[in-house]
């Protein structure tokens, strides 16, 4: 008997420090869509934004993208993505998955932060 598949929604996040882009999709058909680009000031104000988010879409799991330099080596954003991933964790206790986004940035104009964080979410279904 086949094995059932069960579609669970996504949230990805593309994380820079006045932008974060998101991105959103669901395990069944592997698809994602760039969703919307949150501009901030502080963290209150990024975390009040993705908690309306987390409302709206009710994700099972969270997606952050993980910079690092070309060659793999971590860089200053490296550290603050990882601790956006553990803050989001620590806030929402949901499963929050890191994915190397080297290459993403490459793939999009400047700024489209909501379509690198898509990329970032087809890369998280590639390697499932």
């Amino acid at each position: 008997m086949p094995k059932a598949q069960f579609m669970h929604t996504l949230l990805a996040f593309d994380f820079g420090e006045k932008r974060v882009g998101v991105a959103t999709g669901n395990t069944l058909t592997k698809t994602a869509q760039a969703l919307t680009i949150l501009t901030y000031n502080n963290k209150d104000q990024l975390f009040e934004k993705i908690e309306k988010l987390l409302t709206e879409w009710q994700p099972e799991a969270l997606v952050v993208g993980l910079p690092t330099h070309p060659d793999g080596q971590p860089h200053a954003m490296t550290a603050k993505a990882k601790r956006f991933a553990n803050q989001l964790q620590g806030r929402y206790q949901l499963s929050v998955h890191l994915v190397d986004e080297r290459y993403t940035s490459v793939s999009v104009e400047e700024g489209d932060d909501a379509l690198a964080a898509q990329l970032i979410l087809e890369q998280f279904f590639q390697e499932m």
